[in-house]
């Protein structure tokens, strides 16, 4: 399926992608629509399309799957993302991780602040860089502020996992991948994640492919 056309409006480009029922193309990394900035929303789409265009984006995060997908993702250069996450994880996981379920939530118009100087690192995948992970140090506490999609103001505090996916998201809405702020040593395919760095935390990783971790 051909992405939409750049020239035409924003709503027409959003009905195109909708006319087509089922998950929505996920464009991969070297698309320009995933290097640019977004788009402020402030009602490029009416309520009933923005609830259609919001409903596909869930879909599509189901069917992946994954915890979260942004507009640009599916080539559409606003700036909403959705994320949702039931956190199936081992208990140690959950430990090590602070991975805890989120509901489904829309993010609209959103922008993170770090909250302290502890930083985390973990492996990384993105659904628009398909077949492989690296370990990315992040905040490991964000203040998120925007609105949902009926325009209520957000503002709150994300720790653990669920701070990762809100940053992760954020990111894509300003033009940024994972792998900008990756660390390049670890890059590693699902393969070689399966078979050597299945482990909660990165340190194994680290030891064996030559990079550093944040203290």
């Amino acid at each position: 399926m051909a992405l939409p056309n750049d020239r035409v409006p924003l709503a027409e480009r959003v009905e195109q992608l909708l006319a087509t029922e089922g998950p929505l193309p996920i464009v991969a990394a070297g698309e320009p629509v995933l290097r640019r900035p977004t788009e402020h929303f402030d009602g490029q789409l009416d309520p009933a399309l923005l609830a259609r265009f919001v409903e596909a984006l869930r879909i599509t995060m189901h069917a992946a799957p994954g915890v979260g997908v942004a507009a640009p993702q599916v080539g559409v250069p606003l700036r909403i993302a959705v994320i949702e996450d039931p956190a199936p994880v081992p208990e140690e996981v959950r430990l090590v991780r602070g991975r805890v379920p989120q509901p489904f939530r829309v993010l609209v118009n959103p922008s993170y602040t770090p909250v302290g100087a502890a930083r985390a690192a973990f492996f990384e995948g993105c659904l628009s860089v398909p077949g492989y992970q690296a370990v990315v140090a992040r905040p490991a506490e964000v203040r998120l502020t925007g609105e949902d999609e009926h325009g209520r103001a957000v503002d709150e505090v994300f720790s653990g996992w669920p701070a990762r996916i809100v940053q992760h998201e954020t990111d894509h809405l300003d033009g940024v991948l994972y792998l900008d702020r990756a660390e390049p040593r670890s890059l590693s395919s699902n393969q070689a994640m399966a078979e050597y760095w299945a482990q909660p935390a990165p340190d194994e990783a680290a030891r064996a492919l030559g990079f550093e971790l944040p203290d």
